[in-house]
């Protein structure tokens, strides 16, 4: 038998390593333009093309390469960096596999020009394909122009899957970011289809920040700063009114390295805890110094997870700073006096009872008295009662072999989802309601029914209702929009302007009124007829977050646009509802076309059997 197993070609396995290194534009901005900080450059620029499909450009002065290293450097596992396998424990660059330029080289057509500062002449080199086409000595100034055409040309289903420009452009200007925030002594630059949309000038991390993210930020930023034998802490917090309700402006850095950590995003929101509003996210910009024999950053082809050797450590560290700097400048937190202990209220009640009985007479000899009590209840007996009386109240009692037979004729209601169970309406359970519903914790709908009840998750209720409206919207344009009295004025991100600028046309259809103001507004003229009057920039900020949260759902425009606008305007849990607003909940989900699950795939609603139930109260 003839043997099957052999050695890949060259071309094919950089291929295949692009595929993990490379994975959109963005990758190769990142790559790029670390390896220009590597060089030591003090100032780089970054010329970007149709978001990176056609053009990527870094131009740096760092300290460029001679003529045998610039063709080594498009070679697998060619690097500078590491020379042994113990210096994988002792990495203080930004890059050290050597698998970034060959697998860009694989999959793009490169030219390279680069010269050091004691040479004469630089060294032009093109390449396509993992394939040399040219190397010539040039003249050029001292550092490395690099410039990646047609990304993915030779790999079309890759290029295939690569978003819209604007998503693109956010990615690119996500990494860009992250950069620009861990080397604020370096110039920065990016230029986006002729446009510069960034000029950071070197400076301190303050500046950068205001320079990312706008001159409001000043005022919002609280500084941190520890440091011990084991670890140093610098970098700034944003002050907790100042939270959003959307993630992306939080930012870790490791040795100068940006990495994602839940673990440690959980100990900053722990000392936010109870001084920030549930369900958003503080800015925050920290640094963590720490010996790099203490890390293992070798665990990700991105780099951006890493292994601690004492993850707990580091955790206690950053929340105590965090916690510090919020006490240092006063924003401590406040107490909720709600949340008393059951054994401390019992005795406040005790002893409110011993002192009312101080001044009463004593108990007749023979009164049957024996516990101490006078024949009125405790007061924490009666708490009980009345807790025991609210919770029951609304809920009408049930006979079972109550006459429930509908007296009009019963809604037929049809369903998309092929693969559920048809919902048996004959009896007019759904479409008559015979019981009021009532809600409890604030999160749930239950709503009799013949055979049992349902139990309906309001919010998830909710996002289907508007996300079929929505889609609806689309294909007719019914919904209609209430004109504001004063318009109203809402600013983005650089990132977040081209990705509204995109979806602006599908908006307005959905009952909005918004027009482009320039550089980084918009201005609100109108909004949908139900929208709560005063919540227009909250829901289009929310609008865009969650938008780019479905990005990677592979889903059109208007259908991503429809379910995004639909979690942002629908109720949420713990939003107290009348009787009139849940049983307009229920009717409009029966209504729905697939009333069974909410947009993002959870249950809208349970169905429990009577006959089930009263099964587990016999013995």
């Amino acid at each position: 038998m003839a043997d099957l197993i052999q050695l890949l070609p060259d071309h094919i396995a950089n291929q295949i390593a692009a595929g993990e290194v490379i994975q959109r534009p963005a990758s190769a901005v990142k790559e790029l333009v670390e390896n220009a900080i590597d060089s030591g450059a003090t100032a780089v620029k970054l010329v970007v093309k149709d978001a990176g499909k056609t053009l990527i450009q870094v131009i740096d002065n760092g300290c460029g390469m001679s003529e045998l290293d610039a063709r080594i450097c498009f070679e697998r596992h060619a690097t500078s960096k590491i020379k042994e396998a113990k210096d994988l424990f002792a990495i203080n660059t930004m890059g050290f596999r050597g698998e970034a330029l060959a697998s860009i080289a694989a999959i793009a057509q490169i030219e390279m020009r680069t010269k050091k500062a004691s040479d004469e002449l630089g060294t032009k080199i093109i390449i396509e394909g993992s394939e040399v086409k040219l190397q010539e000595a040039c003249q050029c100034a001292a550092g490395t122009t690099i410039s990646i055409k047609n990304l993915f040309y030779n790999v079309p289903a890759r290029r295939k899957f690569l978003k819209s420009d604007s998503v693109e452009m956010n990615h690119i200007y996500n990494e860009f970011t992250r950069i620009a925030l861990a080397n604020c002594d370096v110039f920065f630059s990016l230029h986006h289809n002729d446009n510069e949309v960034y000029h950071l000038a070197a400076g301190n991390l303050r500046q950068r920040i205001v320079g990312l993210f706008g001159a409001n930020w000043n005022k919002k930023l609280v500084p941190i700063g520890e440091e011990t034998d084991a670890i140093k802490l610098t970098g700034y917090i944003g002050k907790p009114e100042f939270a959003k309700k959307r993630r992306g402006d939080q930012f870790f850095f490791v040795n100068g390295r940006f990495i994602k950590s839940g673990y440690l995003h959980h100990a900053v929101m722990k000392a936010f805890e109870d001084i920030m509003p549930k369900d958003t996210f503080p800015l925050y910009v920290i640094f963590i110094e720490m010996d790099p024999a203490d890390l293992d950053i070798n665990i990700h082809p991105t780099k951006q997870e890493i292994k601690f050797a004492d993850e707990r450590l580091v955790y206690n560290y950053i929340k105590v700073t965090v916690l510090h700097a919020l006490g240092q400048y006063s924003i401590s937190p406040t107490l909720d006096f709600n949340q008393e202990t059951f054994i401390t209220r019992q005795q406040e009640m005790e002893a409110a009872q011993n002192r009312a009985n101080k001044g009463n007479a004593q108990p007749a000899a023979g009164t049957n008295d024996t516990q101490g009590f006078n024949k009125e209840e405790h007061p924490l007996q009666q708490t009980n009662l009345k807790n025991w009386k609210d919770l029951f109240e609304g809920v009408e009692a049930f006979d079972p072999d109550e006459d429930t037979e509908p007296q009009e004729r019963p809604m037929i209601i049809e369903s998309g989802w092929k693969d559920e169970a048809s919902i048996d309406d004959k009896e007019g359970s759904f479409s008559k309601q015979r019981k009021k519903p009532y809600q409890i914790h604030n999160q749930f709908i239950v709503s009799q029914i013949k055979s049992g009840f349902l139990l309906i998750d309001q919010q998830a209720a909710h996002e289907r209702i508007l996300y079929e409206k929505y889609m609806t919207a689309f294909r007719n344009g019914e919904v209609g929009t209430q004109k504001l009295l004063f318009p109203k004025t809402v600013t983005f991100s650089i990132s977040d302007m081209d990705i509204m600028s995109e979806v602006l046309p599908q908006i307005n259809q959905l009952g909005f009124d918004i027009q482009d103001f320039g550089k980084d507004s918009f201005v609100i003229h109108g909004a949908p007829v139900d929208l709560k009057s005063g919540k227009e920039e909250e829901v289009i900020g929310q609008l865009v977050e969650q938008y780019k949260q479905n990005i990677d759902l592979y889903v059109n425009v208007q259908d991503n646009l429809a379910r995004s606008l639909a979690k942002s305007m629908a109720v949420k849990r713990g939003q107290e509802l009348t009787t009139t607003e849940m049983q307009l909940i229920i009717d409009q989900l029966f209504g729905c076309q697939v009333p069974y699950k909410s947009p993002s795939g959870r249950h809208c609603f349970i169905t429990y059997d009577l006959e089930e139930i009263i099964k587990q109260f016999k013995d």
